[in-house]
């Protein structure tokens, strides 16, 4: 693990900026920033013009080390490069942290959850990502109903393949979202707190994680993770809100900072002049700064 790397995450102000967007929300992604499915043809020209998007994004100075803390990546943008460097160390000579996104995607709904699909090659994965500099991975589930079997389920396969990612020398941002349109969102989240520290409590010291999670129905709910030993930065999801409103309720949670995807790009288009662009990817990264140092602990 890269100390100094650790020491920005734990500490510094800031928040992480997600780009991973993969294989089945990318068309969505780049219909989003302008740029329609008539406008390539192959699975290769679709991926890219994705990664010709993630780099005016890296690339942009409006994207910068005093507001964004880290970058969370699809495995093909890591294993690609920016003007001649690979992503992560593209990204690290900015000062900004480079994490992975390893899961295949979201198995079938069981017991109001979904599971991670399997990763058969997670290992291999796993040793291209520290050659390839990160400092961490990210992986997503998704909990739709406050069912106690379901939501165990999700948080144990997280914490497993956690170990997993630990024991590979990465740190493991562990994401189980709950959906902002669950009818019972306050009661998974009291279910979800719980099982989540259960587990934390069974770490070691030298064992540490970052939680990803849906921002609480009531502030500071999460507040006991934000202060466990073992958890270097509690981030947000945006999960479907505007950025408005991702920000207005970020702001009501201390020391939870931003890890924002769509919330983050919604105003980027492919037709923008430079000047535009990257005034508009300045607004962005500006209101979410604001809204993840808005009462951060110091």
């Amino acid at each position: 693990m890269n100390q100094e790397q650790f020491n920005r995450m734990k500490n510094d102000d800031g928040f992480i900026a997600a780009l991973d967007q993969s294989g089945g929300s990318t068309p969505k992604a780049l219909k989003a920033y302008g740029v329609d499915e008539d406008q390539y043809s192959s699975d290769e020209e679709m991926f890219d013009l994705v990664h010709e998007m993630r780099s005016r994004i890296i690339t942009s100075p409006s994207f910068n080390k005093d507001r964004i803390l880290g970058a969370i990546l699809f495995e093909q943008t890591m294993d690609r490069k920016i003007e001649g460097k690979y992503t992560g160390d593209y990204l690290a000579e900015k000062g900004i942290v480079p994490f992975v996104k390893v899961d295949k995607g979201l198995a079938d709904v069981e017991n109001g959850a979904q599971l991670m699909k399997p990763m058969p090659d997670l290992d291999d994965l796993l040793r291209r990502a520290v050659e390839r500099g990160m400092f961490g991975t990210k992986m997503r589930s998704n909990i739709l109903e406050a069912n106690e079997s379901g939501i165990k389920a999700v948080v144990d396969q997280q914490f497993e393949v956690g170990k997993r990612i630990t024991q590979s020398g990465l740190v493991p941002i562990i994401e189980p979202e709950v959906s902002i349109h669950a009818e019972d969102k306050e009661e998974i989240e009291r279910i979800l707190k719980n099982e989540i520290m259960n587990h934390l409590n069974e770490l070691n010291d030298d064992e540490y994680v970052m939680l990803k999670l849906t921002i609480p129905t009531k502030a500071n709910f999460y507040k006991e993770l934000i202060d466990h030993p073992q958890v270097i930065r509690v981030v947000a999801l945006s999960g479907g809100y505007t950025r408005r409103q991702a920000n207005d309720k970020l702001k009501e949670n201390e020391g939870l900072i931003a890890s924002f995807s769509r919330a983050l790009a919604s105003d980027l288009k492919a037709d923008l002049s430079d000047d535009d662009f990257n005034t508009s990817l300045d607004k962005a990264v500006e209101e979410i700064f604001d809204a993840s140092v808005h009462k951060t602990f110091k």
